[in-house]
């Protein structure tokens, strides 16, 4: 069992910034893709973003200029830079590991986008 826990969500003015990090519970494998997903009330989880350990990434359209995905993996970290922060991104954030045979989720960290 892999346990992924996410940092770094909280209350931001429209306009501002918020970086997100999750930390592995074990050493991120090649074959690992890592992930950011979010869910707003009422709305199905969506994914935000992935990144491959090659570094391929893929943002929805609707953050694509305003977020970045990294990942580091020495330290078994996946982060998400997230600028220009609007209110529809509001949502519980989800950090996700996924590879052959297995998922793995976070606990989620709120992010609210207010003034």
């Amino acid at each position: 069992q892999v346990q992924l826990v996410e940092s770094g969500g909280g209350l931001v003015q429209p306009g501002g910034s918020l970086r997100l990090s999750c930390a592995a519970s074990r050493k991120i494998f090649s074959l690992d893709v890592m992930g950011w997903y979010r869910q707003a009330p009422g709305k199905q989880r969506e994914l935000v973003a992935r990144i491959t350990s090659g570094g391929s990434t893929y943002y929805r359209d609707s953050v694509k200029g305003r977020f970045t995905i990294s990942r580091d993996n020495a330290e078994n970290t996946v982060s998400l830079q997230m600028n220009s922060l609007k209110p529809e991104d509001t949502a519980i954030y989800y950090c996700n590991l996924y590879g052959p045979g297995y998922e793995y989720w976070g606990q989620g960290t709120q992010v609210t986008v207010s003034s």
